[in-house]
C-alpha cells in the first residue's frame, strides 16, 4: 500500500442548470490486487461526510465507490459503468434513501506503473423525493 495525495473536483448540475463544485485535496493510500487499482480516503469536514472513509475499486472503465464509518447509518455503494443504470441506497443525516445513478462515461488515465493518473466519472443521479442531478468526479493522483 502506498501512500498517496488526492485532488478530488466534484460537480454538482441541478435540473435548473444550477452548478455547485466542490474541490478538496487530502491524503489517501494506493494499491494494487489482481487487476485493479484500490484508492482509499478519509472524508472531511468540508465534504459534508466527516468521519467517513471512501474506498474506489478502479477494474478498467468500471468504478466501484463504497463510503463506510462509524457516522454514517448504512454503507453506500454505487457502481458506475458507462451506460448502466445502479439502484441502491444513499444514507443521509435525515436516514436511508433511495438512490438511482446512470453512468454517463467514465475514463480511467491512471497509469498502474506509476500509481498516478486521473479518472473521470460523469452521471446522473436521483436521490427519491429529495433531488435530482448531473454529477461530475474528477480524482486526481497528484
Amino acid at each position: 500500500m502506498k501512500e498517496i495525495m488526492l485532488k478530488i473536483i466534484g460537480k454538482q448540475v441541478t435540473l435548473d442548470a444550477e452548478e455547485e463544485q466542490l474541490e478538496f485535496v487530502t491524503e489517501g493510500k494506493y494499491y494494487e490486487k489482481d487487476d485493479s487499482v484500490y484508492l482509499l480516503y478519509d472524508e472531511s469536514e468540508f465534504s459534508g461526510m466527516e468521519g467517513c472513509t471512501t474506498s474506489l475499486k478502479i477494474t478498467g472503465e468500471t468504478i466501484k465507490m463504497k463510503r463506510f464509518g462509524e457516522n454514517i447509518g448504512l454503507d453506500t455503494e454505487i457502481e458506475f459503468e458507462k451506460g448502466k443504470r445502479f439502484k441502491g441506497y444513499y444514507d443521509t443525516p435525515f436516514g436511508s434513501v433511495e438512490m438511482e445513478v446512470l453512468t454517463n462515461d467514465v475514463v480511467n488515465n491512471i497509469v498502474k506503473t506509476e500509481g498516478k493518473g486521473k479518472l473521470n466519472i460523469d452521471y446522473n443521479i436521483s436521490l427519491r423525493g429529495l433531488s435530482e442531478g448531473r454529477s461530475i468526479l474528477d480524482i486526481e493522483i497528484i
